[in-house]
């Protein structure tokens, strides 16, 4: 693990803890859920044990999204990859946010082409799900063609009493989101990502991370899977934009600790969301209660 760090116990009376310690997991995911559920679990129990208080996996980290695996690897979210992990870590008072492939048939896909969605748990509990609203049909590619785009919710939840929030990949070019989750009270904002290789794009990557992080003012967190066609290069990026802690393409657990005091001084400095002249309205919207 990177920049190990060991956060204080949560404040018994449920107030806001001064620093939160995350930790964005960078693998080569398996196209097997099965090899991937025992790596998730020995990752996560490893991460507990050096005080991490939320743990955010990649984009796919069920099972690696090349189109081959998608059809025959994709689970409902009572399937046995989250069943799984779940369960196998109800123990833990630590945040879990992993991407899964869902599997699902509506009327509207009659197809079956699943969801790229988002999970979020804790203690043995789902407290949060988003399904990946804008899906990469750009430079050559058509996610479209293998998976179905959510229309919501979208939603936040509480650790430690810092509210965050969850967006996946591609979303991460669509301002409006991350706005969105920001004027929903959110102080981080979770990125599991898959991204791909190709021109400019690491860079673009890391543009996008902290524009998103300074025009919010929040924590971002970028969970990134590595190998093959995927750059890792995950990154946790602080609400003035500055890089707090970053891996390269290499496999490994990137580890920080949020300031809130430092949350707070940005907010501070540049109080930009109660300046702005604009909203931002969505009927995919909803906001979870605090677990």
């Amino acid at each position: 693990m990177s920049d190990t760090v060991i956060d204080p116990a949560p404040k018994p009376d449920g107030s806001p803890s001064a620093s939160l310690v995350v930790a964005c997991v960078q693998p080569t995911s398996a196209l097997s859920s099965a090899d991937n559920l025992a790596d998730c679990l020995r990752i996560a129990r490893d991460a507990d044990s050096r005080g991490v208080r939320l743990l955010v996996f990649p984009e796919s980290a069920s099972s690696r999204s090349d189109d081959v695996s998608v059809a025959t690897e994709a689970q409902a979210l009572d399937g046995p990859f989250l069943s799984g992990l779940i369960a196998g870590l109800a123990d833990l008072d630590m945040t879990v946010v992993c991407g899964v492939t869902e599997a699902t048939v509506t009327e509207a896909d009659q197809e079956g082409r699943p969801y790229n969605t988002l999970v979020a748990f804790r203690s043995g509990a789902v407290i949060a799900v988003y399904r990946k609203m804008h899906l990469y049909d750009a430079a050559g590619m058509r996610e479209s063609d293998t998976f179905s785009p959510g229309d919501g919710p979208v939603s936040t939840f509480d650790v430690d009493g810092f509210r965050v929030g969850m967006m996946t990949c591609y979303d991460i070019r669509f301002p409006e989101l991350a706005r969105l989750l920001a004027v929903d009270g959110a102080d981080v904002i979770a990125v599991p990502t898959s991204w791909v290789r190709g021109p400019l794009k690491e860079e673009q990557w890391l543009t996008l991370c902290a524009a998103r992080a300074i025009e919010n003012t929040v924590y971002l967190l970028g969970a990134a899977q590595t190998g093959g066609l995927r750059i890792g290069r995950s990154v946790v990026v602080a609400p003035d934009g500055v890089v707090q802690s970053a891996l390269g393409s290499e496999e490994d657990v990137l580890v920080s600790s949020l300031s809130r005091s430092r949350l707070d001084d940005v907010r501070r400095a540049f109080p930009l969301l109660a300046q702005r002249r604009f909203t931002v309205s969505t009927t995919a919207r909803e906001r979870t209660a605090s677990p």
